[in-house]
């Protein structure tokens, strides 16, 4: 998803309390002062001189709370060592992520793309206020001074910045502050600025949702249903009452599990599994893994249910095909994913003396969270409050339409006196099992070629499960029955291939369905650049001088994939690999950004595989935090990778199979020997980095193992008889 934005769209209000400089958004989107109470500030300066960004998008490993504290630093002239940041409270009308609307939220790889402008322009604001101020005092004019490292001086002059807030803040805000130029910069840009949260999460002393622990607190553990749908009919808790530490156990409102309330965390497993449930599977899922394989891959040979093509009518690309001198076809099966991050779900609610409460929660959607609280204990928004914290990892799970998991602490807490926080904690187990799943997905394809290798028709069908229908986002994402997320990277493809028609069918999901790190693309760019493989080695081709062949039409799309196409070739010395080597190449583009990637693999005597080295190229615009984006490009292709060699959900009559890390297990550092990745330089705005490094992990892999071996097209590759080192 692209964020196209402009710099006075974006800057906005000012205002002040006693002693404080703060610099934000208003409602109206005016860069104006505000009303005294009116502002919750991106950028405050204390009068002891200290500046806080308040992070709007909130953390969960990718480096927002880094690269949005760097664009103030860079335009006060400070260290970043000198910036302090906190999350921002629950506010859409100040915090709202402009892709989403008036909601607040962190995804879609927008961090960077949604508030580059805004926090630049907070931070300019503020610098040219606080010069004024001084200017006023020492009457001289602002061009005698110069503001650094939390310093003004000029004029035979020096102060501290903090000496200046009370005044500055009296002053009208500039309706267009001066940015510095990319020649100015000194933190944007360079590769030795690290990140702000590292010591913490080295020293142990960063707090994740999961670390806290209040005095008084209760911890509540869900006993779910196996099956998907099913609901509570009855349960016996008579063995739980003997476990030391056990307090109650109580039906959910919504029949969807058992709270079961201890004092302490593991009392409350203990007590969990001693709860007895009897489950109404009335309305539950009853499909299997193969009942719903079966279902998608017969979805292909059937017509499609949606035309997702805009230009290319079907019936031209079947001519083209039948006329073809010769076609390759393949179909491609990709099976549910869990997301699995290292910290499983959990949240506290905790009561407050005025009749409020506060939910300390790893809040990706702080808007649903802060909703689901209002509704659920019927308190007015002003008594809700979301303390956003650290979340070790996410890739989509804390962000689902139905804030699942705020939902039952919200409904554990409200069937208390309401009296103790209530802390809810996942197992692994649950996390594992507890739905929201990747959806699966099928493509056929159909690729014509003229006699002289050139594409002449290209026929796409893909079926899968809807992942934005029925939710909030629909009315953006889902058009004339299309849900985009399900063919993006595809149907919208910077290659100019003539003859491509896409066709679309959905499923009934066979269980809840979320979006998963980098969405549509998990599939459509291993189905894109497989074929693209498949197709040129029919021509006689070379990969990647074919690809390129796709991209010459001279626009910046193509212009731009074919830059880190040719970058990522030349690093990792494309065609040159040692004996007993093979390499693939992959390189797509997601979220605004471009990613190539070349995997180069070997096999020993056994025959199996080991990846040697995976050379990427990325153009995600200005390049904000470098160290930042290779450590994202890194973690991207380690999750895409680590899904596509093992990884699968399966269901069994609606219940999942798989529950621990032992049967959906996670990459493990052995498994890349080395990744290089290597930033395309830019003036463009930013553009996603958290999920661009994914999509083309997996075929890049695919197309290395089907230089020498089979051509994997359905996953996990372990199913397929490929084994790893």
């Amino acid at each position: 998803m692209t964020v196209t934005t402009t710099r006075r769209g974006f800057l906005a209000s000012a205002a002040a309390t006693t002693g404080l400089l703060a610099i934000g958004i208003s409602p109206k989107g005016a860069f104006a002062k505000a009303s005294t109470g009116a502002l919750n500030p991106f950028v405050t300066i204390a009068p002891d001189g200290t500046v806080t960004a308040i992070v709007k998008h909130f953390e969960k490993g990718q480096g927002t709370a880094t690269g949005l504290s760097t664009l103030i630093a860079e335009e006060l002239n400070m260290s970043l060592d000198a910036i302090k940041f906190e999350f921002a409270p629950s506010d859409p009308a100040v915090y709202n992520n402009f892709l989403f609307g008036p909601y607040q939220g962190t995804g879609g790889s927008t961090a960077m793309a949604n508030s580059y402008a805004q926090y630049r322009g907070a931070g300019a604001a503020a610098r040219e206020m606080l010069l004024q101020a001084a200017a006023n005092r020492w009457g001289v004019s602002t061009s005698d001074l110069s503001m650094q490292d939390g310093m003004i001086s000029g004029a035979g002059q020096e102060a501290g910045i903090g000496e200046f807030v009370a005044e500055a803040a009296a002053l009208d805000v500039p309706a267009e502050p001066r940015l510095k130029g990319p020649s100015e910069f000194r933190i944007i840009g360079n590769a030795d600025v690290h990140r702000k949260d590292q010591d913490a999460k080295i020293n142990g002393t960063a707090q994740y949702a999961m670390d806290l622990h209040l005095e008084g607190q209760m911890v509540v553990v869900i006993k779910r249903s196996p099956r998907m749908g099913g609901v509570v009919a009855s349960f016996d808790d008579s063995a739980a009452k003997e476990i030391n530490g056990f307090i109650q156990a109580l039906a959910l409102p919504n029949g969807a599990g058992v709270a079961v309330y201890a004092d302490k965390t593991w009392a409350a497993f203990q007590a969990r599994d001693a709860v007895e449930v009897t489950w109404d599977f009335a309305a539950a899922e009853t499909r299997s893994s193969d009942d719903i394989r079966r279902e998608l891959l017969a979805a292909l040979d059937d017509n499609a249910e949606f035309d997702a093509s805009s230009e290319t009518d079907l019936s031209d690309t079947l001519a083209a095909i039948e006329g073809a001198a010769q076609v390759v076809e393949e179909t491609f099966y990709f099976p549910l994913l869990a997301h699995a991050p290292m910290e499983p779900l959990g949240a506290t609610i905790e009561p407050l003396a005025d009749g409020g409460v506060i939910i300390h929660d790893g809040a990706q959607f702080p808007t649903s969270n802060h909703n689901a609280l209002s509704q659920i204990l019927e308190l007015p928004m002003e008594k809700v409050q979301v303390n956003t914290m650290l979340a070790g990892g996410s890739f989509g799970r804390r962000a689902t339409p139905t804030a699942d998991y705020q939902v039952e602490v919200a409904l554990a807490f409200a069937m208390t006196d309401r009296t103790r926080p209530v802390k809810l904690v996942w197992s692994r187990e649950d996390d594992i099992t507890g739905g929201y799943y990747r959806p699966a997905f099928a493509h056929k394809v159909r690729v014509g070629l003229d006699d002289t290798g050139k594409i002449v028709g290209w026929d796409h069908r893909i079926a899968g499960q809807s992942i934005f229908k029925g939710t909030f986002f629909e009315s953006v994402i889902v058009h004339d029955g299309i849900d985009h997320s399900s063919v993006e990277g595809a149907a919208d493809t910077p290659y100019a291939i003539p003859g491509m028609h896409f066709g679309l069918t959905d499923n009934k999901p066979a269980t809840t369905l979320l979006w998963w790190r980098s969405v549509g693309h998990t599939h459509t760019a291993y189905v894109m650049e497989s074929m693209m493989d498949i197709a040129a080695k029919a021509a006689g081709r070379d990969a990647v001088a074919f690809r390129l062949d796709y991209l010459a039409d001279g626009t910046p799309d193509q212009e731009r994939k074919a830059a880190v196409l040719r970058l990522a070739a030349e690093k990792a010395g494309w065609g040159q690999a040692a004996p007993g080597r093979s390499q693939g190449v992959a390189v797509h583009k997601s979220f605004g950004s471009y990613v190539a990637e070349v995997a180069e693999i070997s096999r020993d005597a056994d025959g199996y595989v080991k990846i040697e080295k995976i050379t990427a190229a990325v153009d995600c615009g200005l390049p904000v935090n470098p160290d930042v984006i290779k450590a994202q490009i890194e973690g991207g292709i380690g999750y895409g990778i680590g899904a596509v060699m093992r990884n699968e959900i399966t269901l069994s009559e609606g219940a999942t199979d798989q529950i621990n890390f032992p049967d959906y297990e996670p990459l493990r550092i052995h498994d890349i020997a080395e990744i290089e990745t290597h930033i395309v330089p830019s003036t463009v705005d930013p553009t996603g980095i958290g999920e661009p490094g994914t999509p083309p992990a997996g075929p890049a892999l695919a197309n290395a193992i089907a230089v020498d071996g089979p051509r994997v097209t359905s996953l996990p590759m372990t199913n397929e008889g490929i084994d790893f080192v």
